[in-house]
């Protein structure tokens, strides 16, 4: 990281918005001992489906940080299913699609029945957490890593990535040994651990599913690792 930036990358929340108040306390605390001047959170989307609190993680996102920083909101997958089946209501396949990945538990935070038709399904949500979720960046570099939901696509220039490869690779980028350019800061792929590679840093640790919720501290060339 260039001198005076340290960055704070969350993996993927899914609606677990209480682990998210426990991990932002332990993010303030970090924060208020470290001496760089700039602070940035970059939170690397799945924000909603699955847990019990969607409405509350992007209300929580919307606020203000929980300490003096700048903050970058990258979209996930499940974000991009969200939007797929509020914004085209005809569209029962996408409904049903988000459904299947979560998505009854995130109408359910909005006071939805998952039952329903799918043309009131937008209704009940706020205007602005629609328009935030429109408004999510695919990918964002500092310094010697980017940072985006996925991953990225070996052999393909960092500038020329498919903005759908970068929310939803898997194969090949998780086994990739090649040099991207940079080190990849990414989540969508749950497991039980941090994975720690020379290419890259998986940040999924499967907070829905009963793991932790897990940011990664990263300043000059040095790493830590924050959990709830």
């Amino acid at each position: 990281m260039p001198e005076g930036l340290r960055i704070y990358a969350v993996g993927d929340i899914h609606g677990c918005a209480a682990r998210l108040d426990v991990l932002h306390g332990l993010m303030a605390e970090d924060a208020a001992k470290a001496p760089e001047r700039r602070k940035v959170i970059v939170y690397l989307g799945d924000y909603v489906d699955r847990g019990p609190d969607s409405r509350g993680v992007i209300e929580r996102l919307l606020g203000p940080p929980p300490f003096a920083a700048e903050t970058v909101h990258l979209a996930g997958n499940h974000e991009a299913l969200m939007l797929a089946a509020l914004d085209d209501p005809g569209d029962l396949r996408a409904g049903a699609l988000w459904q299947m990945n979560g998505g009854g538990a995130a109408l359910a935070s909005w006071g939805v029945d998952p039952e329903a038709p799918q043309e009131r399904w937008a209704e009940a949500i706020p205007p602005a957490h629609l328009a935030w979720l429109r408004g999510l960046a695919r990918s964002v570099r500092f310094g010697g890593y980017v940072f985006a939901h996925a991953g990225v696509r070996p052999g393909v220039p960092l500038a020329r990535q498919d903005p759908e490869d970068l929310i939803w690779i898997r194969e090949p980028f998780l086994s990739s040994t090649a040099d991207h350019g940079a080190v990849v800061v990414h989540g969508h792929t749950p497991g039980r651990e941090v994975v720690l590679r020379r290419n890259r840093i998986g940040l999924d640790t499967g907070a829905v599913f009963g793991g932790k919720l897990t940011c990664a501290v990263l300043w000059a060339g040095r790493l830590r690792l924050l959990q709830a």
